[in-house]
């Protein structure tokens, strides 16, 4: 289980990451601009992204003890 929640989390980390990276330098990768009833909305869910990722590696390190 703690292998899933981290893939998850890393898995929702890069596209938290390609969303911004996409928003600031106009680079074509990742999921989020592709979501077509997220258009300007695209910082604030790459931003939740970023934030899931986050609580997810927190899930997963509270597994392991």
């Amino acid at each position: 289980m703690k292998e899933l929640l981290e893939f998850l989390g890393l898995m929702a980390v890069i596209q938290g990451v390609a969303g911004l990276v996409h928003e600031f330098t106009d680079w074509r990768w990742g999921l989020v601009q592709r979501i077509g009833f997220l258009d300007g909305y695209e910082v604030y869910a790459s931003v939740a992204l970023l934030a899931l990722g986050g609580a997810l590696f927190a899930a997963a390190e509270s597994r392991s003890g």
